[in-house]
Formats: structure tokens, sequence, C-alpha cells
């Protein structure tokens, strides 16, 4: 039995962390207060929930 490789997972997992790192330097660098910085690393967090629903809202889904 062949085993199932995990190079798509790997490529999906380092495509996440390098979006996420750049959605915490924008977030956080965009902040003028502590709270905001927390509250712009949890938006970093779910970033691709705001890419979705932007392409959504853009091609009028």
């Amino acid at each position: 039995m062949k085993e199932k490789s995990n190079s798509c997972t790997a490529t999906g997992g380092s495509l996440y962390g390098l979006g996420f790192l750049g959605a915490a330097i924008y977030y956080i660098g965009h902040t003028a207060t502590f709270w905001a910085g927390v509250l712009g690393f949890l938006k970093a967090m779910i970033w691709p929930l705001f890419l979705v629903y932007d392409v959504l809202k853009y091609i009028g889904g």
C-alpha cells in the first residue's frame, strides 16, 4: 500500500504561517495602544476569514 504524501499539508501550513506573520506585522504596526495591538494579534490569527469575506463581497456572493 502506498503512503500518502503530506506535501500539500506542509505547503498550506507554511502559507498560513507567512500570512499570519504578515498580518501580525500589519495589524500591530497600525496600532496606538497596547490593547489595540492585542486585538491586532487576534485578527492576525483569523486573517483567512477576512480574506474570504472580502473576496465573496467583491464577487457578489
